[in-house]
């Protein structure tokens, strides 16, 4: 059912009159008569009754008239939200976030409600790899993980952040010059890694294999902080991101930086690569004002 024709009855009946109608929508006597006439059509009967002194409605123009005054407003009511969701005054973002990255988002997610206060952020919390499958999926419009992703899941990406992965174990554990640890050095040690689901570890393992050297894993956990505390305990060397070095408790141990080759955690932010609502565009321009750099999907989609 055209709505235009909707509106020009609902007109006509509230002025009792095709003339003053017509002067209301400013369009001719004649387009509107058409229009009630290709309503009734539709409808299959009469809707008012024409006579030389008022119009009046049948039991059907009743009809239409309630529930074309309710779609009349229900459109109303569509085209005021999707302005505001054009207006970044009305949305909802789901983003999958991993526990290991989510202190270097504090800011912008504080940046984030602060500009757009009327979008509802919904933060889930998985592993990167698990976060990448969610994106894929259509579970999450956006995420978080750890570059180089998954090449089978066909995902756009964007690079936000990128720190140095270091060796942490007891003192005197494994050998370093100036505060450096070639990655050959590691293989002869027990290693003590986050578990498979982890972006990181998929990474580890690849800089291994690439290096055309075997890890000799020792222990997994799906905490960093549990990680970090066995190695620690002298039960291996934990390979974890520098960031993460200041949060631990001093002690009895020691930590350097991976070199030869040198190994990056790079956090990037993740999309579908189909759509990008106006809730994950507001996202991306804060991520790119708060942390620095231009990147795909602000313009237009990705």
């Amino acid at each position: 059912m055209d709505v235009r024709s909707l509106r020009y009855f609902i007109e006509t009946v509230k002025h009792q009159s095709f003339t003053q109608a017509a002067q209301s929508l400013s369009v001719t006597q004649s387009t509107v008569s058409k229009m009630v006439r290709q309503l009734e059509d539709e409808v299959g009967e009469p809707l008012l009754i024409r006579d030389h002194r008022q119009l009046q409605l049948t039991d059907c123009g009743k009809v239409v008239l309630e529930r074309g005054q309710e779609v009349l407003q229900s459109v109303q009511r569509l085209l005021r939200e999707v302005h505001e969701v054009q207006a970044l005054q009305r949305g909802r973002l789901e983003l999958g976030m991993p526990p290991m990255i989510n202190v270097l988002f504090t800011e912008v997610l504080k940046a984030f409600k602060a500009r757009h206060p009327r979008i509802e952020l919904v933060l889930h919390e998985e592993t990167g790899m698990g976060i990448e499958r969610m994106v894929a999926a259509g579970a999450v419009e956006m995420g978080l993980s750890i570059l180089p992703l998954g090449p089978e899941l066909n995902l756009s990406a964007a690079p936000v952040a990128r720190h140095g992965v270091w060796a942490i174990g007891r003192k005197n554990s494994f050998r370093s010059a100036q505060g450096k640890v070639k990655l050959e050095e590691l293989e002869r040690h027990p290693l003590i890694f986050l578990s498979d689901d982890f972006a990181l570890t998929r990474m580890l393992r690849r800089a291994f294999a690439h290096a055309g050297l075997q890890p000799h894993i020792a222990a997994q956990s799906g905490q960093w902080d549990w990680v970090a505390s066995m190695a620690q305990a002298g039960m291996g060397i934990a390979l974890l991101p520098q960031p993460f070095l200041s949060r631990l408790e001093s002690g009895d141990w020691v930590a350097a930086e991976i070199v030869e080759p040198a190994l990056n955690w790079e956090v990037a932010l993740l999309w579908n690569g189909r759509y990008l609502s106006q809730a994950a565009k507001a996202w991306l321009q804060v991520c790119a004002d708060v942390l620095g750099g231009s990147w795909p999907g602000l313009d237009g989609e990705a």
